[in-house]
């Protein structure tokens, strides 16, 4: 197998995972936000780093508590995937104008990620 192939593959599963995890967000459905983690994985965040499940769980739901229909007037501006990283720039009206995620995506999980986003006051 050629090194492009290789690549397209793990593009492709890149892909897929940020599909899915766009769409478990976007259903509010927190068991399903965390089947795209493992363990080991670990969120940066201007806060901190956010690691393992049981923190991740608790980061997602007081995100979907704090902010209900998340995926109502949320935008991506830009979607990138090569190999094992994901890239979207994204916007939620004018709540968060500008955000971004980083994601780096090995058999089909997510094991770190960033986050960041603009929130005027």
């Amino acid at each position: 197998m050629k090194g492009g192939a290789i690549s397209f593959n793990l593009s492709k599963q890149t892909e897929a995972t940020l599909a899915h995890h766009l769409q478990a967000i976007a259903q509010e459905d927190v068991d399903a936000i965390l089947s795209d983690y493992t363990e080991s994985s670990v969120i940066f965040t201007p806060d901190g780093p956010v690691r393992g499940l049981d923190q991740l769980r608790t980061m997602f739901t007081g995100m979907l508590t704090n902010m209900p229909h998340f995926a109502e007037g949320f935008y991506i501006l830009r979607r990138d995937c090569e190999d094992e990283i994901a890239y979207i720039v994204w916007k939620k009206d004018n709540v968060f104008p500008l955000g971004t995620d980083t994601l780096i995506v090995r058999n089909g999980k997510i094991v770190a990620q960033t986050f960041a986003a603009y929130m005027p006051s």
